[in-house]
């Protein structure tokens, strides 16, 4: 192995290890408590040292963030490439494995969802192109089923998007945050708001929540409407 090799290397561990007390300090210390003094000594590092790899606490926030995004990515990434199949059931398949996420992945689904005092993700959006990728698909799949009849004509596909997340979502705080009972599983709560959103959007309800527009055939209306003004 040569010296650069060897350096980048021990570069690239280092960072993962910076990368990993900060996420265990956030979690544990809340963000707004972490200092990168702190995350420092966490790892034997001087707080100078550390300002060589991270510009300031909210970037290494942003960098852990990409992280888990690219881990919930591979979570749902057979599901993502499903382009036929039932609509109902990849929808079904595509949730669950946002809630399994939050199961499986705790620290991470707190600070990207939960904990409201780290930056908000808003802030470096075009860093997270996939999320708008993820919407994109999910608008398309909830378009199929509109084409087969299962869900009524007057479907929003970017309200379907909404109702789909928030039935899971909540669960998913619930069970992070251990508000439930001791008898009662928080899987079985999510999977039945999941069955729920899902049953509602077949039958159709009049919805009141306005979207930003995550579909491709609104951005694409939105493309054409502007080519045609030009």
């Amino acid at each position: 192995m040569g010296t650069k090799e060897r350096h980048d290397r021990e570069r690239e561990t280092v960072r993962a290890a910076i990368l990993t007390a900060a996420r265990d300090l956030f979690t544990t210390e809340g963000y707004r408590n972490v200092s990168m003094r702190k995350i420092a000594e966490r790892i034997e590092y001087s707080p100078a040292a550390i300002y060589s790899y991270f510009s300031s606490k909210d970037a290494i926030f942003f960098a852990l963030a990409a992280e888990g995004f690219h881990l919930m990515g591979q979570y749902g990434a057979a599901v993502l490439a499903s382009t036929d199949g039932d609509p109902i059931e990849t929808l079904r398949n595509g949730f669950w494995t946002y809630y399994r996420f939050s199961r499986e992945q705790p620290e991470y689904f707190d600070l990207m969802f939960v904990d409201r005092t780290v930056p908000q993700i808003s802030e470096q959006w075009d860093r997270f192109s996939m999320v708008h990728e993820w919407m994109h698909h999910i608008a398309r799949i909830v378009r199929r089923g509109m084409d087969a009849g299962i869900f009524p004509s007057s479907t929003n596909p970017d309200v379907a998007c909404h109702v789909l997340w928030a039935a899971v979502h909540g669960p998913a705080v619930i069970g992070l945050a251990n508000r439930l009972a001791p008898c009662e599983d928080p899987d079985a709560l999510a999977r039945d708001t999941l069955e729920a959103a899902l049953a509602g959007l077949q039958r159709g309800f009049p919805s009141t929540f306005v979207p930003e527009s995550c579909s491709v055939d609104a951005a694409s209306a939105a493309g054409e409407s502007a080519n045609a003004a030009s």
